[in-house]
């Protein structure tokens, strides 16, 4: 059965950072090229951030500069490091292989950034 699990999201303030994590199951995790998604109420999920299971990455313009995505393919995890953040980077964080497959999506983590 996939597991896909996020953790490290909470409250900073605008300008701070956070180091989100996700593991995988084994099974999907090296294969597969992985992404970072977020959702807002009322808005679609959309992807921010790929990393293809031999490397390289890529990003949505609204994050380029300020977000890195990583994998440690050993440890079947995926990592997306957010510095300089703002009110609008508030969101639930999921992961997911990219493209990705709707019966693998987990419970996300949520991310706020406020004052």
């Amino acid at each position: 059965q996939v597991q896909l699990v996020e953790s490290g999201g909470g409250l900073v303030q605008p300008g701070g950072s956070l180091r989100l994590s996700c593991a995988a199951s084994g099974s999907i995790f090296s294969r597969n090229a992985m992404g970072w998604y977020r959702q807002t109420p009322g808005k679609q999920r959309v992807v921010v951030a790929v990393i293809p299971s031999g490397g390289g990455t890529r990003y949505a313009d609204s994050v380029k500069g300020r977000f890195t995505i990583s994998r440690d393919n050993a440890k079947n995890t995926v990592y997306l490091q957010m510095n300089s953040l703002k009110p609008e980077d508030t969101a639930v964080y999921y992961c997911n292989t990219y493209p990705a497959i709707t019966t693998y999506w987990g419970q996300g983590t949520q991310v706020t950034v406020s004052s």
